[in-house]
This record gives structure tokens, C-alpha cells and sequence, in this order.
């Protein structure tokens, strides 16, 4: 059996409680968001210990070291399942921040309903994520200059128009829509996942940590910043300036963008895609 991820708790234990009663003392809202997720994932395992409890078997393959392998893995899936929108963990760090006196975060808004598609000739999909990011794209524009549809473009190419975002290690969204990767210099919240890296001419399978983000939006100002202010971006920079995609996906490809040797004609395409699907949906 493969062995849990080390940064993740199988169970609420002493040492996590523990933790979480320091951390209490300096994050309070911190401390209720974590201890909800601790309780969701306890509700869990009870409930799969009494499903499996309510499973006939023979008993011929039962001892303690399958019993202890049952039980990890229970526990393993808890926590993997705990904290997803719409979960119990919401509802009980609502709860415990009621009774602690601890300011509750406030809910996520609605998002608007995206306008009706029709029977316009375009990818649903690609326009679903046009509509979705465009507002944050033209806003990162109008600070930067950087146009917003070669920027969607990007985004819907790491992401495959948002098919494969990058996940965090608690099953969350990271909002990283470059794949921009978490060097050392980064210092706000990582990804860790593996991708593929085309190494020596060779596509191999890699684990490297992504940076992750709060929001879409602040993806795409990150995005702006790392091109704007890293010299060896200067000559893709200059071509989007004066809108020339295919210059643009051929610089940031000798710039080191990514290790794909066809990326450049890969994110041409997708740009032409782009503009096609935002004339069509004007």
C-alpha cells in the first residue's frame, strides 16, 4: 500500500490537537477552519467503518495487518474528502466560530449565470472559459498592456480551457492558470503535483510545486509581473505589444516558458482559437 502524503493528518490525533491549540492562540479563524476539517473527516471514517462493518466477509483474509491497512486507508480517504465545497466542514466552521466568537469568513458570492450560448457556431467550452476569465484578462490588460486574449489563450492551454486545473494537496483549486512553478524565491502558497517535462528530448514524469493563488484574478496580475519584470521575456513582451501571436508564442518558448518544443505552435493555434470565439460571442 503506497504511503500517505507526509504533509496530510490520517487521523486528529494529540500532536494535531496540539497543533491546532497553538495555532489557535495566533489564528483563531485559522484554528476553527482547520478543527471543522478535522471533525468532517472523523464524521467520515465513522461512517466507512460502519459501512465496512455492515459488509459481510468470510473473515479467511482478516488479521491485524489488513485490519491496520483497512483502517489507514479510511482514513486517508477522510481526509482527502474533507473540506470540498458544499461538505460538512463548512457548515461546522460556521457553527464554531458562532460559539467562539470568531469572525466566520464570508460565503462565496454567487457567481453570475453565463450568458445563453444560442446557436452560436463555437466550443462551448472554450467559450465558457472565455466568458468566465475575460473580465480579469482585460483588467490585467489595461495595467500592463499584455492583451487579454493572448493571455486567455495561455490560460486555456495549461489548463486544456480548464479541464486540468492544478489541484492543491487538499483537492482544492490553486487558480494557477500559467503552470507558473513555485521557485525559491516564491513565497506564497504551493501546489505540489506531477506533470510532464519533455527532459533531453524525452517526456518524463516529474513532481514540482506550482504556485498557488486565492483567486483567478490574481493569477493573471502574477502572470503580467513575470513577464514584465524578468528580462529574458523582453522580446515576447514587445511582440504582444504589437499583437503579433505568433512571435509572441515563439519567444516565450526560446525564453524557457515551458519545455514542450512544439509550445509555440501549440499556443498560436489556441490564440487564433481565442479571438475567433470572443468575435463570435461580441
Amino acid at each position: 500500500m503506497t504511503a500517505p502524503p507526509s504533509n496530510q493528518h490520517l487521523a486528529f490525533d494529540a500532536q494535531a490537537g496540539a497543533a491546532l491549540r497553538a495555532r489557535a492562540a495566533r489564528d483563531p479563524q485559522g484554528a476553527v477552519k482547520e478543527s471543522a476539517k478535522q471533525f468532517e473527516a472523523l464524521f467520515m471514517q465513522e461512517v466507512m467503518k460502519r459501512m465496512r462493518a455492515s459488509t459481510l466477509s468470510s473473515g479467511l483474509m482478516d488479521n491485524e495487518a489488513s485490519k491496520l491497512g483497512t483502517e489507514m486507508l479510511d482514513q486517508q480517504f477522510a481526509q482527502q474528502l474533507t473540506g470540498l465545497p458544499g461538505g460538512l466542514s463548512g457548515a461546522i466552521e460556521r457553527q464554531l466560530s458562532r460559539n467562539l466568537g470568531v469572525q466566520a469568513p464570508a460565503a462565496p458570492p454567487t457567481p453570475a449565470p453565463l450568458p445563453s450560448l444560442g446557436k452560436r457556431n463555437v466550443p462551448e467550452r472554450a467559450a465558457q472559459f472565455i466568458l468566465k476569465h475575460e473580465g480579469a484578462a482585460k483588467q490585467v490588460e489595461a495595467e500592463t498592456g499584455i492583451p487579454a486574449h493572448f493571455m486567455l489563450a495561455q490560460a486555456a492551454h495549461e489548463t486544456g480551457w480548464g479541464r486540468s486545473p492544478i489541484k492543491t494537496a487538499g483537492g482544492g483549486d490553486s487558480h494557477n492558470l500559467f503552470g507558473i512553478k513555485a521557485s525559491s524565491n516564491w513565497t506564497g502558497k504551493v501546489a505540489e503535483i506531477t506533470t510532464t517535462e519533455v527532459i533531453n528530448g524525452v517526456a518524463r514524469k516529474v513532481t514540482a510545486k506550482f504556485r498557488a493563488y486565492d483567486s483567478p484574478e490574481e493569477a493573471f496580475r502574477d502572470y503580467a509581473r513575470l513577464l514584465k519584470g524578468n528580462q529574458r521575456y523582453a522580446q515576447a513582451v514587445a511582440a504582444a505589444e504589437t499583437e503579433n501571436a505568433q512571435a509572441f508564442a515563439h519567444h516565450l518558448q526560446r525564453a524557457g516558458y515551458a519545455t514542450d518544443p512544439a509550445y509555440a505552435d501549440k499556443l498560436a493555434r489556441v490564440i487564433n482559437t481565442t479571438v475567433r470565439v470572443q468575435r463570435a460571442l461580441a
